[in-house]
């Protein structure tokens, strides 16, 4: 313990003040009481002037330890703010058109165009956790936050568009309800963390519900996205049964079932990517809306350069430390009561 430390040093109980002053001064009563008999027993007593010493001073160092003596650090933490990613992602049976591209003239199915942006999604956000829901004739969350970004592609390969016979038209607002749940949980989980959502569907609201308003969730975002998949000339929508999967490599054996009909006209229906719609689910979360077309892909876009603002920052505080300083005292009083008790040994003895 150096100087500047003794400077420093102050009282702090550790079992409180009011115990701690109780304690110290019944320890300083009894160190006036232990001079007192000594004087007024002078001469009728064998106690010697250092056995008084020793024994006031063992009362005056076990108070000085009932209050505690500190010494004050001054400490900078670092509180570590990260995003959190949560991936919403349409299964409705629209998601198996095969009209979308992504990043290229290739086309490939509504849904595979959003696997492929969920996984460039764990590529921008490579410091991030991530959770992710599905939604089509419900929505559940799949994976809740965790920073395994392994876990999140693992889960968009996995997706396949729900089953026409469960199929009960597209709903937009269908994830708002788990989505507001798990921001919240998030929220005060983290509540330095920076929450971004993407939204991935066509658009399409086929349902005879009216659609619920997204505003909801703003209170817990930074940031949101909705990404439109699918193309505005749009395409028919192949028959999917349970089990049976939707991937553009597997087409041909989704086809063999038949297209979904319009019940009005009795032919196959068409389905188109709404952008309207999604332009404005993305103004009710104050977000933006991105298409995602041949020219346009995730790390090109104004995504990657917005993720940025997101990454891992640490935010340096001051604060200050209570450092108890006891062990001198400890020793001290440790090497009197040593003394004390040899002094009584020896006087045992000689009383033998």
């Amino acid at each position: 313990m150096n100087l500047d430390n003794l400077m420093n040093l102050r009282f702090n109980p550790a079992l409180g003040w009011p115990v701690g002053i109780a304690v110290a001064a019944i320890m300083i009563g009894f160190a006036i009481a232990v001079v007192v008999v000594h004087r007024r027993r002078k001469g009728e007593s064998d106690e010697t002037v250092w056995a008084c010493v020793r024994r006031c001073a063992i009362c005056i160092i076990i108070a000085i330890l009932a209050l505690t003596p500190s010494t004050i650090a001054s400490t900078t933490s670092r509180a570590v703010n990260t995003t959190d990613v949560v991936i919403a992602t349409d299964v409705t049976g629209s998601m198996a058109v095969d009209d979308a591209q992504y990043g290229s003239t290739k086309t490939m199915t509504r849904l595979d165009a959003a696997k492929k942006a969920i996984d460039d999604l764990t590529g921008i956000y490579d410091n991030s956790s991530f959770a992710a829901v599905h939604f089509g004739a419900s929505a559940t969350l799949d994976v809740p936050l965790t920073p395994d970004i392994g876990a999140i592609r693992n889960w968009a390969t996995g997706l396949k568009t729900e089953p026409t016979a469960v199929s009960a038209g597209s709903n937009l607002d269908a994830p708002i309800d788990p989505l507001l749940v798990t921001l919240k949980q998030m929220r005060a989980a983290h509540p330095h963390d920076k929450i971004v959502l993407y939204y991935i569907s066509d658009g399409e609201q086929t349902s005879a519900k009216p659609r619920r308003t997204f505003s909801s969730l703003r209170q817990y975002l930074d940031d949101a996205f909705t990404l439109g998949v699918g193309s505005e000339k749009g395409g028919q929508i192949p028959e999917v049964n349970a089990g049976t999967s939707d991937s553009s490599s597997d087409q041909t054996d989704t086809n063999d079932h038949g297209w979904v009909k319009d019940p009005a006209t009795g032919q196959p229906g068409i389905s188109k990517m709404n952008e309207k719609n999604l332009t404005n689910i993305a103004d009710e979360m104050s977000g933006k809306c991105i298409v995602l077309d041949s020219a346009h892909k995730l790390d090109k876009s104004s995504v990657a350069a917005v993720s940025k603002h997101f990454r891992t920052v640490d935010t340096p505080k001051q604060r200050e430390r209570v450092m108890p300083v006891v062990w001198p005292f400890s020793i001290v009083l440790a090497l009197l009561l040593a003394m004390e008790m040899g002094s009584w040994l020896v006087n045992s003895r000689r009383l033998l």
